[in-house]
């Protein structure tokens, strides 16, 4: 009962995950750098092998690390089944693949035009994740960002912190007013209280914060004052009108490794891509064309895309 209702929930999972192949590095923010998948190793003469085949669709063959990569695109849940039970039904599933594979050839698919593009693009994309990988990968590592974490961020002064209230208010007049009311020995936060329209700030305060935790304009106006000092001015950001006290300065302490982690390896990745980037530009031979096919001049200018063709 368990294998047949386990069926169409694998087949779901396979369909949901065909094997798209992401470009690694279309974006800075690259998540993740994959490794490449490991050579098969050759088994002594008498054992079997490493990698063995296990199934042949009209001669073409299906390993053994191939069900291992189909299962890796499976939920969690299907991951952790038994190989005995989850390898024989991706094993249907793959040839089921091939199967529709081979007919596509039969029918000369594979030659139409826009076919052969796509299956270009694709074979493009592997090798891009297989250099990034070789390259990039061995460098995301938890001793390698260990490393970096303590040459880069551990033992160094943290960024600049500043303990604010505020008031926000409507409009400017009321702003100035309330200026000129603290100036007079009005209590902040009393008057945050009663007049503040950011309620959920209570008394004002906003504790702690670094510069870019605030919109622009808020914060340059907070960490150019003192502790202790208020906003001569009224201060404009998107949300009103704030009248801003500095309580207090200071560098908050390094993040630890668990939180610099992700960031840390994020800027791995992009510098590891980008340096093999430069190296496959070295001497490599560029011919831009403007956008409707023509040569482009030092002084052409970015052209709109053509309309596209009506069928």
């Amino acid at each position: 009962m368990l294998i047949h209702g386990f069926r169409p929930r694998l087949a779901a999972a396979l369909a949901a995950t065909a094997l798209p192949l992401a470009l690694v590095f279309a974006a800075p923010s690259l998540a993740q750098a994959p490794a490449p998948a490991p050579a098969a190793a050759q088994a002594p003469a008498g054992q079997a092998p490493a990698d063995p085949v296990v199934a042949r669709v009209n001669g073409k063959e299906i390993r053994l690390s191939d069900l291992a990569d189909a299962a890796q695109g499976l939920p969690a849940e299907m991951r952790s089944m038994p190989p005995g039970m989850l390898y024989p039904l991706l094993l249907d599933q793959l040839i089921d693949r091939a199967a529709i594979v081979d007919l596509a050839r039969k029918r000369g698919m594979d030659k139409e035009p826009a076919v052969a593009r796509q299956i270009a693009r694709a074979q493009d994309q592997a090798l891009q994740q297989a250099l990034i990988g070789r390259d990039v990968g061995p460098l995301v590592n938890e001793t390698e960002l260990r490393a970096r974490y303590d040459r880069e961020i551990a033992g160094k002064p943290g960024e600049e912190e500043v303990h604010a209230r505020h008031i926000l208010l409507g409009s400017e007049a009321d702003a100035k007013g309330v200026i000129a009311e603290l100036k007079k020995g009005g209590d902040f936060a009393a008057i945050a209280k009663a007049r503040s329209s950011d309620k959920a700030s209570g008394d004002g305060d906003l504790g702690f914060f670094k510069k870019g935790d605030m919109v622009a304009e808020f914060a340059e106006a907070a960490f150019g004052l003192k502790a202790g000092q208020i906003t001569e001015t009224p201060v404009k950001t998107q949300f009103g009108w704030h009248v801003i006290r500095v309580e207090g300065r200071r560098n908050a302490p390094p993040p630890a490794f668990e939180e610099a982690y992700d960031g840390l390896r994020s800027k791995t990745i992009q510098e590891g891509v980008q340096k093999v980037l430069a190296e496959a530009r070295v001497g490599l031979a560029v011919e831009r064309f403007n956008l409707d096919g023509t040569p482009r001049r030092a002084t052409d200018e970015a052209q709109p895309p053509p309309a596209p063709a009506r069928r």
